[in-house]
């Protein structure tokens, strides 16, 4: 008899979209499966620490306890938010077509200008977007945003804040895109933004086959690419980091940046390579940055954090 494939996810909006669409995609094909939404990780016991197994990332580590559990099968996530090194027996299962990578700037009240040169207070959780932000506006406050997207939605609604920054893919994916926001063609936006990716056991060879129909080569190619850069950088500490690759012409053409927290400091790099020699081009950038003064500025981020 077939094996019903036990789908993981989280119980937000976005995350069970992202969950249903690969759900119908796999029975499409004649797969049999189960929507599993897990909530928290108090319940599900573990026979060692979760740092021994190497699960760090703040949105997927429910979802790698249940799977190394064996409460579900595969769990699909934003690549954005998956730590680029996976825990110990977990692997890369596919990566589906890459959406929109871009940010958006969501304004408040139906207003679709704001007066960027006067002093406004706008609102984001992410270190990156902020340290954009802060770049291009240095005179601008910003202020944290915390939550999945309709929690966020609702804050920028209950504060007298100019607006608040998002992802164009998670807003376009349920239907919660406003007419009222600008696409932020300026700022570069984290690596793997707009793609998804099941996560699989590495040794379940039935749902590794599975998800393989479903991955989207180039969406790998270019999503490996902006991860290792990140993976490179990073060294395990969180950086305001952003990164963007595409396939022309043969040709991977990448744009990769750093900044100080504040957003003062600014070191960015911009390359491309036949495609046939793209092996370790994303930690190629990444050192390059490293060498020209980079590494000085995450040690400089490593102390602030």
């Amino acid at each position: 008899m077939a094996k019903t494939i036990r789908i993981g996810t989280r119980d937000s909006e976005l995350a069970l979209w992202q969950a249903h669409t690969v759900q119908h995609k796999l029975e499409a094909l004649g797969y049999k499966t189960e929507l599993i939404s897990v909530k928290s990780t108090g319940d599900l016991i573990l026979d060692k620490p979760l740092y021994e197994l190497g699960i760090t990332g703040i949105f997927t580590k429910t979802l790698d306890v249940a799977m190394i559990n064996g409460t579900v099968d595969i769990a699909v996530h934003s690549m954005k938010d998956v730590p680029t090194q996976l825990p110990k027996g977990i692997i890369q299962g596919a990566v589906l077509e890459r959406a929109a990578s871009e940010d958006i700037f969501v304004f408040k009240d139906g207003k679709s200008t704001a007066d960027f040169e006067s002093t406004v207070t706008i609102a984001t959780g992410s270190l990156r977007r902020k340290a954009q932000w802060l770049n291009k506006y240095p005179h601008h406050q910003v202020v944290d945003l915390r939550g999945n997207v309709n929690t966020r939605l609702q804050k920028v609604a209950d504060n007298d804040w100019a607006g608040a920054v998002f992802a164009k893919a998670g807003l376009e994916r349920i239907n919660l895109k406003p007419e009222n926001h600008i696409v932020l063609d300026w700022m570069l936006p984290a690596p793997a933004q707009g793609a998804m990716v099941i996560a699989v056991m590495q040794n379940d060879s039935y749902c590794k086959e599975a998800c393989a129909h479903l991955n989207h080569k180039n969406s790998e190619l270019v999503t490996h690419v902006e991860r290792e850069f990140l993976r490179t950088l990073e060294g395990g500490c969180t950086a305001p980091i952003g990164a963007y690759a595409e396939i022309k012409e043969k040709r991977i053409h990448f744009k990769g940046v750093l900044f100080s927290l504040d957003g003062t400091q600014k070191m960015e790099i911009e390359e491309s390579v036949p495609v046939s020699e793209c092996q370790n081009f994303g930690t190629l950038c990444a050192l390059k940055i490293l060498e020209s003064g980079g590494r000085e500025l995450m040690e400089s981020i490593k102390k602030e954090l």
